[in-house]
């Protein structure tokens, strides 16, 4: 481990995290497949030798404290890894949240295709969905219900961006995310899988559909629900008893996915 300091807002390795964070961060991020892990929940995952997915750590940042909470959880674990002390204003500036943790790690992820997802039999997907937060929570759910992937369409949020990540909660290393796929190349992809959209006028009711192991959950957009699906997809709503006019997409996919399990 290292026990150089970075103390100057101008250091090199500054300007090369607040680039991943910045407006052309996602780009970069695309091209490079590298990012930013920030917190001690996104490292617990990252640095557990459980983790199935766990991304590959270039560099681990730390203040004082947030090196005292990193080697109070981890020791040998830290060993092969490059743990680089920052003063407070460094983290400050290396972060997008308002109170760091003290602890932020720059990683490489693997980019998993609809190939390296081909035994996955619980499929949640998401057309063009915005939100970090739903993003985050949505792959956090399919990871606590059992379900294999997660896929999302073309102009969905990021998933390694900051809030996506973190929002995640160290799921995202427990289960393979996959980004960029077209609902017309996906229900090719499912074969005979069971593919379902969820629609709040949907012609199954959630509480008549059995659970199965080979199925495909297609949820729509935050603000204009579902595009136009292929033939291949059944509707299916969520029963309501309130007076709410629908569910939020994370808690509606929450619903659906704990009932598929």
């Amino acid at each position: 481990m290292s026990h150089q300091e970075i103390t100057s807002l101008h250091s090199p390795h500054v300007e090369r995290v607040k680039a991943l964070l910045g407006s052309r961060g996602k780009k970069i991020r695309t091209a490079e497949h590298v990012f930013v892990a920030d917190g001690m929940q996104s490292l617990r995952g990252a640095l557990s030798p459980k983790t199935k997915f766990a991304p590959h750590i270039q560099k681990i940042f730390v203040t004082a404290e947030g090196r005292i909470k990193l080697e109070s959880e981890f020791h040998e674990e830290l060993l092969p890894h490059d743990v680089v002390n920052v003063s407070d204003a460094v983290m400050n500036a290396m972060t997008d949240t308002q109170s760091p943790q003290g602890v932020l790690a720059l990683c490489k992820y693997f980019a998993h295709d609809l190939e390296s997802i081909s035994s996955a039999r619980k499929i949640a997907y998401f057309w063009q969905l915005q939100d970090p937060g739903n993003a985050g929570t949505a792959i956090r759910t399919a990871d606590a219900c059992g379900f294999d992937a997660v896929v999302f369409s073309d102009l969905s949020v990021d998933v390694f961006s900051p809030k996506v990540v973190r929002s995640t909660a160290g799921s995202l290393w427990n289960i393979p995310v996959v980004e960029g796929v077209s609902l017309e190349k996906l229900v090719e992809w499912a074969g005979e899988k069971s593919i379902y959209g969820l629609d709040g006028s949907g012609d199954i009711s959630l509480a008549d559909l059995e659970p199965t192991d080979d199925v495909v959950v297609v949820f729509g957009n935050e603000a204009r629900g579902l595009p136009e699906l292929p033939h291949q997809v059944k509707t299916v709503s969520i029963p309501m008893k309130g007076h709410a006019e629908s569910f939020n997409v994370a808690s509606a996919a929450a619903i659906v996915m704990f009932h598929l399990s």
